[in-house]
């Protein structure tokens, strides 16, 4: 392909997603993924892109380039948001079919590795991202972006704004975690943010990522640890102490019950104990 077939993404999509509030990261994932669309189809002005010539792309990028499961979606989904949502367009179903994600369960610590990894850190400021990940089972978009003033200490409670989904919750400090978020704001003295860079402003994910899968293979924990196993590990741990599934799904803003219910295949609690209904036959 020619440079000067190179077709950017019109400026028209990127304040749409902006007026919409989409995250930086889903901006930047659609304006890259249309440019490509566009600049396959450079010789045609979007509005003349047909239905059979979106679904013939399509079906190139699966055979010819056997693109990956997540690669199509995220293709379909910027496609989907120019022609629906920038030009006004009804839904269609001009896309071949999705195939089927695959679901493999998320991986989880035990609450032995969860102690082990905690009890490590010597760092003050990691200590805190990662107690407060786990305790509070936030994503990682959730800690990097809590502010001070949405910590209540008084009423033990932290309110996460507008988090996945567009929907506020609230999710409880447990004493432990309160205790060490007030030594931590002593020691940093944080303005805007609980977590801030060291010249203030936001931390990172990345940074958070880094320090914590290289904490974890020090003590020894071969599984591939990120800041979302801990919310994964919060929610399983939980499960084990019996808590509902119903309040699970509130801590963790979930906005769908099947999405928690994964949680389900992963711990073993209560199973030995299920009594096996043929052991009450008399049969022999």
């Amino acid at each position: 392909m020619l440079e000067e077939h190179h077709r950017k993404c019109p400026s028209i999509v990127i304040d749409k997603l902006k007026a919409l509030r989409y995250s930086a990261s889903t901006i930047k994932t659609y304006s890259n993924f249309l440019s490509i669309f566009f600049t396959y189809h450079y010789a045609y002005q979007p509005q003349e892109i047909t239905n059979e010539m979106i679904r013939s792309y399509l079906r190139y990028l699966i055979q010819e380039r056997e693109i990956s499961e997540s690669y199509q979606n995220q293709m379909i989904n910027a496609i989907k948001f120019y022609y629906e949502k920038v030009l006004g367009g009804k839904q269609q179903t001009y896309f071949i079919d999705r195939p089927k994600k695959s679901k493999p369960l998320p991986i989880v610590l035990s609450q032995k590795e969860t102690i082990l990894l905690l009890k490590s850190i010597s760092n003050l400021k990691h200590k805190t991202i990662l107690t407060v990940i786990y305790s509070c089972g936030l994503r990682v978009s959730e800690i990097i972006n809590l502010k001070l003033s949405s910590i209540y200490f008084e009423e033990n409670k932290i309110h996460i704004v507008a988090g996945k989904g567009k929907k506020d919750r609230y999710v409880t400090i447990a004493n432990r975690t309160k205790k060490l978020i007030q030594i931590y704001l002593k020691e940093y003295a944080p303005e805007y943010y609980l977590i801030e860079g060291q010249r203030g402003g936001k931390y990172t994910a990345s940074s958070i990522q880094k320090f914590l899968k290289k904490q974890s293979y020090s003590i020894g924990i071969s599984k591939n640890v990120t800041p979302h196993t801990l919310r994964h590990s919060f929610a399983t741990h939980l499960l084990e102490k019996g808590i509902s599934l119903r309040y699970i799904q509130y801590i963790l803003g979930h906005e769908s019950s099947k999405t928690t219910e994964i949680y389900t295949h992963i711990t073993n609690t209560g199973i030995e104990n299920i009594k096996n209904p043929i052991d009450d036959f008399d049969f022999d």
